[in-house]
């Protein structure tokens, strides 16, 4: 599953939160391992975050996360820079992929 968020730092918190990102914390990254997270990805344009998480199930990695103790610790620190995510109509984050080149062509699945 592959699922694109959408989130908004605080003004002025850019360098802080690229800082942050430089290396998250192990016992973070075995969290997203055993919750099925294989590759997060994070884009910044200005205050805009666009982020693609490619795992399992986002519903029930992020539900097992909610009470993760690294998670809960992350969440702590970078919600010092993060503003907020930003929802869609039905409020929800993820958004499931509408189009992609490679699986057009046969690349991927």
């Amino acid at each position: 599953m592959r699922v694109a968020l959408h989130s908004l730092l605080r003004e002025g918190q850019e360098d802080g939160y690229e800082h942050a990102h430089q290396r998250i914390p192990d016992d973070l990254d075995a969290a997203f391992r055993r919750v099925g997270i294989h590759d997060w990805t994070i884009w910044r344009s200005g205050r805009h975050l666009f982020h693609v998480v490619d795992c399992d199930d986002f519903g029930a990695a992020m539900d097992a996360l909610d009470s993760d103790p690294a998670n809960l610790r992350w969440q702590a620190f970078i919600n010092r820079y993060v503003d907020r995510f930003v929802t869609g109509p039905d409020g929800g984050t993820a958004r499931p992929e509408v189009w992609r080149l490679r699986r057009q062509r046969g690349e991927v699945r």
